[in-house]
């Protein structure tokens, strides 16, 4: 593993252990040249997807699936909610287990994105809220009053 502060090669492994929910590795390393210490996490990786995103045109990109892509979004919709991290990081193993063992090498950038407003709703309804207003594009305040509304109707239920 290279280190991040200085790009040497030789690092050791000073102490493992498996993250709370024991879908990864947490692995403390140390920089055999420049003696920094940083935090690596090791998970499994069933199989390799690609995304397919689709333009404003209509024309197609692919790319690696990334769930640090992921993790900043839901980051970002669940800042200052009080979801656990814990929480945010079990919704994202979920979507990626799903996309992994769907057994579809290509899946739409759309699925995942529906994958994550489902993983939101069930956990707080203002992220959910916040995602879609930015994967949906809102572009006016109505936009959120239309989509908040069919939340709270939809709580009612």
């Amino acid at each position: 593993m290279r280190c991040p502060f200085c790009a040497n090669d030789d690092t050791q492994v000073k102490d493992s252990r498996p993250t709370e929910d024991a879908t990864s590795i947490r692995r403390r390393r140390q920089c055999g040249s420049c003696g920094a210490r940083f935090t690596t996490f090791e998970r499994v990786q069933l199989r390799e997807v690609t995304i397919v995103k689709s333009g404003a045109s209509g024309e197609q990109r692919k790319e690696s699936f990334d769930r640090s892509k992921i993790e900043q979004s839901v980051a970002l919709a669940c800042r200052k909610r009080g979801v656990t991290q814990e929480r945010i990081d079990q919704l994202i193993s979920g979507i990626q287990r799903q996309v992994e063992t769907a057994g579809e090498p290509e899946v739409p950038s759309a699925r995942i994105g529906e994958m994550v407003m489902d993983g939101l709703k069930q956990i707080d309804s203002v992220a959910y809220i916040r995602f879609a207003s930015v994967y949906r594009d809102f572009s006016e305040a109505r936009d959120f009053e239309e989509f908040a509304s069919t939340v709270a109707d939809a709580a009612k239920d």
